[in-house]
């Protein structure tokens, strides 16, 4: 009888463990084939709310919110993306992928109020593929998040995006389909949008193959012939998973922009300059009459000055630029006072599992994906949003179609230059408030640009009331937007 009864506790012991677990692991499973519109919940922000079948079967299709449909281009290229084994422009052989060709991918340029038209071709990509124009607040069937704005191209087809160059300002293109891999191994490019000359303008973009840093696709020190004494812009844009401080040794500087953004009253600096995942900063300075200077990007480095200069010693600063005083005011052209949405975007980490899988996974607002938020918008909104991080690890927050300016972080307000982004790097412990207007219709992604962190479930949307995306993730398209 004994026997039978320590039985017995044993097994009520083990179902009260596996009971709960089997339910968590059930309730954890994604869909195979879904709607972002199904995702989660939705939060209105304190503003008016729609009904959800509203939410979910009413309104306009994001397909819709196309860029120029007609006329002739000004700028037209074809990118045509492969899955091979390439050379770096310093000479290692990577396998990974490529855009004719090359990783990375062609520099596209265009002038302010240009039409530009891109053709993806998927020649073999076996995923698929997508280009995403990360800081151009493109319209929003242009935006290339697979499984939300469109579906992936597979291996033979093509995706035309077309758009107006409205801001000027550096941006990068990248694939948004299974993002983690395909920007890690090279589907991605630099774009330069500019309102005047391109005289004496030095591109840097950063990016880590196999655990090689580079610049522009090579490793070490390389050199960019400038005169003494000539003014030069230096358009540095990170394009890896974390974040990297960057700055010039050598001569004073000025940061002039930010994620395509012009700073207002920059002044010389030494400090160096905090760059997050994906952001991009333009630096502005004078070769001294002397010689030369370096910018200087971890293991990589740029020599920048007349042939055969010799490259300044010396260490980066060990100070920082801080964005929340540098420069000096200017007009917002909203008021963050007055608002129509607040919300709060709170990232932490809890165990449990996703999609079936235990591990450690990233909350949002205490809820794991696919449970997440949906922030909820109309168009004309001021929207003011505080992003909070207690995850253990820093994030470089991007919202993708929007540019939103840094009101304060940890409860100290901005005193400086309207800091816009759309890249912002939020530290474990800090807390920012953020605000923008609502002027660019569709369903947007709102994620992580620590790539690998997207796919663990960092990401949501902000999606404007009135608009659903006939896409689905997952199913025949096998969409991963990540």
């Amino acid at each position: 009888m004994g026997r039978w009864k320590g039985r017995l506790i044993a097994l009520g012991v083990a179902l009260a463990v596996l009971v709960p677990l089997a339910y968590l692991w059930a309730t954890s499973l994604v869909p195979g084939n879904y709607s972002a519109m199904d995702m989660g919940y939705a939060d209105y922000g304190g503003g008016p709310a729609s009904s959800d079948h509203a939410m979910h079967h009413g309104g306009k299709s994001v397909a819709d919110l196309t860029g120029p449909t007609t006329g002739t281009p000004d700028v037209a290229v074809t990118l045509t993306a492969r899955e091979q084994k390439f050379t770096l422009a310093s000479g290692e052989s990577v396998d990974g992928y490529t855009l004719n060709g090359s990783s990375p991918g062609p520099l596209i340029r265009a002038r302010v109020g240009e039409l530009v038209q891109v053709t993806l071709v998927n020649e073999s990509v076996p995923a698929g593929a997508t280009l995403h124009w990360h800081g151009i607040d493109v319209p929003n069937a242009e935006d290339g998040v697979a499984g939300v704005t469109q579906d992936a191209v597979r291996v033979g087809g093509k995706h035309v995006y077309r758009f107006k160059a409205e801001q000027a300002g550096t941006y990068w293109y990248h694939s948004h389909q299974v993002s983690s891999e395909e920007v890690r191994d090279g589907l991605f490019g630099t774009i330069v949008i500019s309102s005047g000359g391109t005289a004496n303008e030095v591109i840097a973009a950063i990016h880590t193959y196999d655990g090689k840093r580079t610049l522009n696709g090579r490793t070490g020190e390389q050199q960019v012939e400038l005169p003494a004494g000539s003014r030069f812009r230096l358009r540095v844009i990170n394009t890896d998973n974390a974040i990297l401080r960057v700055g010039l040794v050598g001569t004073p500087y000025e940061v002039v922009a930010v994620d395509g953004r012009d700073i207002h009253g920059p002044t010389p600096v030494t400090a160096a300059f905090p760059l997050a995942a994906g952001a991009r900063v333009d630096l502005e300075a004078t070769v001294p009459a002397s010689g030369a200077l370096r910018l200087d990007a971890g293991s990589a480095s740029m020599i920048l000055g007349p042939g055969g200069s010799e490259a300044p010693g010396g260490a980066l600063s060990g100070e920082t630029v801080d964005l929340l005083s540098y420069g000096t005011p200017a007009a917002l052209g909203l008021d963050p006072a007055h608002v129509d949405r607040s919300f709060e975007y709170r990232i932490g980490r809890r165990p449990g599992f996703l999609d079936g899988v235990p591990g450690l996974w990233w909350t949002i607002n205490g809820h794991k994906f696919p449970d997440v938020p949906m922030f909820m918008v109309a168009e004309g909104d001021v929207v003011r949003m505080k992003i909070s991080n207690s995850s253990g690890q820093s994030h470089p927050m991007h919202l993708h179609g929007h540019h939103a300016v840094v009101l304060s972080r940890n409860g100290v307000g901005a005193t400086g230059s309207p800091w816009w982004v759309d890249t912002l790097e939020v530290a474990d412990g800090e807390t920012y408030e953020i605000a923008f207007v609502a002027d660019n219709p569709g369903i947007w992604m709102d994620h992580c640009h620590n790539l690998p962190h997207a796919s663990e479930g960092l990401m949501t949307h902000l999606a404007y009331e009135g608009y659903t995306a006939p896409y689905k993730i997952g199913g025949p398209t096998s969409n991963k937007p990540e």
